[in-house]
């Protein structure tokens, strides 16, 4: 029979570079003509509705029948001049992925193509058979999606896609989008009240973010030949290559022509869609590379980063690549995240995080790290997925403690605060490095440092939230970052009101407030290398949660703390966030359960028969051996350690999937994902793949099945 993995090294190294067209060599000859914004409105639509539209994205005011009219004759006017032939309201059920039900444009009953202002504001899907938590029923059936004019219209293969939230029947939140918009309204309400301490017009506040993507590329070849690559999105088998990551060569390397391709076609097809894409390189891991945009109001920066993944999809496969987001899709290499870099930007263009030696800077900051240390556990909670718990506490990622590192400066200064409990912030001159090269110029120190194995790290005038999950939607983290540094900034606001309220002077009110937030805030501030055992105790030593696994990490989400500032804050109900615990315990389970499943097919269909022919041949070589006298104990010895790991594997997947069948019987949706975790993926998929993994360096080179991981990553 013929080898599917020898197949796919044979397809693979024949591949060439495909070439790739821009129809200019400048992107700002194409940047976003394929999305219709607040820009493309402004050139499109009636001055006065126009300023309607942008009253609604700015201030949040309603969009009357008149408007949505108007607004739907010009985008549909627009999508069908470029070849659009259908609509969807394009939404993010809490599958973790985008969702969409295409209608034509076109009326039968008046042969024309027509588009109306209640089909652009309003639609309904199915409710029921999304994952809900208990809200919708089957025989419930009823949900509504509703256009969200503060993120870019698209169109997608000539479709019109237009961005929405979605709810139940009931008006329960059933998506990723609508949380966050709430949150972006917490955290604007907070912040500005905040700012009029320090400077007037100040009348509104955008949350910023970056997403960094970090995804891998193998052939497509090698993934359709690997079944827990297109099942799980990740290998659940595979041994160690001779060389892997040791080298550190991959990284920042030269980009092999076909990958070069292929981020050249991704890149063209995002910039038509108005993602700012500006950066690409190779990352650490052989095979891995990265994708970073430019900063972006948070909505929609969430919005571009959920379709610029579904586009890397699409565009591999052109390509004849398949790209794995997954957390871990390699054991014992670099994982991948999805690095959030978060700010907060006034009305006024000014960075609230930009470092000018100010109280008003000095605020921002305080309040964020205290709010990162006393809800440390909900923002855990917001990065838990079963993939990322296999790159949380590796070796290449933030470990599951939170933490926050500011660098150097801006530690010596708290630190000194602590110890004193005076707030005087001197502003110094720029420092420089010296190399002892007169014809370099001077290189600029910056007030901190880079570190890699912080979860939360100051980077110079933003957060980057590191622990971010490469498939996760980041809508959740988002929110719950917002989510808690508007309730610091309301305490803080609140407990300031008072002293002044008191008699204090107002700066001197501030200041106290800022000085006493240092010191209790004190725990969750490290700058050492987040991946040591030595940090594991001193984590502890300071009372820092470690909790490693979804299930138990979820539990944040449901403690009264989370639900009191949930409801506080307007951002879930306490039936909305018990939903989301269940769904998303539901999720981890079904998760581990296929990943178990795929387990159990590739041991007993792929591995036992491929190293039983080896054993085979092994035999009747010991045999022969025999018959002439000569000595077979070495060809014996391997056979036993073969048939040894053959049982050990198969033993694992027979007891498994016995503990499986009990576990799948439990009705308690977070009691269950509790047990997979513990009773299958801790007691069996590594003992399993231990044994799967060392038969892999025994069996006959011609007799594997599964492609290897240094054919899958090191073949260009």
């Amino acid at each position: 029979m013929t080898n599917l993995r020898f197949n796919a090294v044979e397809v693979a190294s024949a591949r060439s570079a495909k070439t790739v067209e821009t129809p200019s060599n400048r992107i700002s000859d194409y940047f976003g003509e394929d999305c219709f914004g607040l820009p493309q409105m402004k050139a499109h639509l009636a001055p006065g509705i126009y300023k309607k539209v942008e009253s609604a994205v700015k201030h949040g005011t309603k969009i009357d029948e008149a408007t949505a009219d108007a607004v739907a004759t010009s985008v549909a006017t627009w999508a069908i001049s470029k070849g659009a032939t259908h609509h969807t309201h394009w939404f993010q059920p809490l599958t973790g992925s985008s969702a969409e039900k295409h209608d034509s444009f076109f009326d039968y009953t008046k042969g024309i193509e027509t588009f109306k202002g209640s089909t652009l504001v309003q639609q309904e899907p199915d409710a029921s058979s999304f994952p809900n938590g208990g809200i919708r029923a089957t025989n419930q059936a009823r949900g509504y999606t509703g256009w969200d004019p503060s993120s870019p219209i698209f169109i997608v293969d000539k479709t019109l896609c237009i961005p929405t939230v979605f709810v139940s029947f009931t008006g329960d939140t059933l998506d990723y989008k609508t949380p966050l918009l709430k949150a972006q309204e917490a955290i604007n309400k907070a912040t500005i009240d905040v700012c009029q301490y320090f400077e007037e017009g100040v009348t509104s506040i955008s949350a910023s973010l970056g997403c960094e993507q970090e995804y891998f590329l193998v052939d497509k070849a090698f993934y359709v030949a690997r079944p827990d690559l297109y099942i799980t999105g990740r290998t659940l088998f595979g041994a160690k290559p001779p060389h892997g990551q040791q080298l550190d060569d991959h990284y920042f390397g030269s980009i092999a022509p076909r990958v070069n391709a292929f981020m050249k076609d991704f890149e063209y097809q995002s910039h038509k869609l108005g993602i700012p894409i500006t950066t690409r390189h190779n990352e650490v891991a052989p095979g891995q590379f990265e994708a970073a945009p430019l900063y972006e109001e948070i909505n929609t920066g969430v919005d571009h980063n959920l379709l610029m993944m579904d586009i890397m999809e699409k565009v591999a496969g052109e390509h004849n690549f398949a790209v794995l987001l997954h957390e871990k899709p390699f054991a014992g290499l670099n994982g991948s995240g999805k690095h959030n870099n978060w700010s907060l930007i006034t009305n006024k263009g000014r960075n609230l995080f930009d470092p000018e030696g100010s109280l008003y800077f000095l605020t921002f900051l305080v309040n964020s790290v205290k709010a990162v240390h006393k809800y440390a556990d909900l923002l855990r909670a917001s990065i838990a997925s079963a993939g990322n718990d296999h790159r949380l506490g590796a070796n290449e990622a933030p470990p599951a403690i939170m933490s926050v590192f500011l660098g150097s400066s801006l530690t010596a200064f708290l630190d000194e605060v602590a110890k004193t409990g005076k707030l005087v912030f001197n502003e110094g001159d720029d420092q420089y490095i010296e190399l002892g090269l007169d014809k370099i110029p001077g290189l600029k120190l910056d007030t901190t440092d880079r570190n890699r194995t912080s979860p939360f790290a100051f980077t110079g005038n933003k957060f980057e939230f590191r622990a971010v999950g490469s498939t996760q939607n980041t809508a959740t983290p988002m929110t719950v970052l917002n989510l808690i540094v508007a309730e610091q900034l309301t305490n803080f606001k609140e407990t300031v009101d008072a002293a002044i309220a008191g008699g204090k002077d107002k700066e001197a009110a501030i200041r106290d407030v800022l000085v006493q937030y240092i010191k209790e805030s004190e725990a969750i501030r490290f700058e050492g290398d987040g991946y040591s055992q030595e940090w594991v105790e001193e984590a502890a030593s300071r009372g820092l949660s470690n909790v490693k696994d979804t299930p138990r990490a979820l539990d944040f989400f449901i403690s009264k703390e989370a639900k009191e500032i949930f409801a506080k804050q307007g951002v879930f109900t306490e039936r909305e966030i018990e939903a989301r615990h269940d769904v998303w315990s539901e999720i981890y389970s079904t998760k581990i359960d296929i990943e178990s499943k795929t387990m159990e097919e590739i041991v007993l269909n792929k591995v036992i028969p491929a190293s039983a022919n080896y054993v085979s041949r092994l035999t009747d070589s010991a045999v022969k051996l025999k018959d002439l006298g000569l000595d077979a104990s070495t060809v014996i010895t391997t056979i036993e350690e073969v048939t040894g790991f053959m049982k050990t594997a198969k033993e694992g997947v027979a007891a498994m999937v016995l503990e499986r069948d009990r576990v799948l019987a439990i009705d308690d949706t977070n009691a269950q994902a509790v047990e997979f975790c513990d009773s299958i993926k801790e007691k069996y998929f590594d003992t399993i793949r231990a044994a799967v993994d060392r038969l892999e360096l025994f069996v006959d080179d011609a007799e594997w099945p599964l492609p290897k991981y240094s054919e899958m990553l090191l073949l260009k």
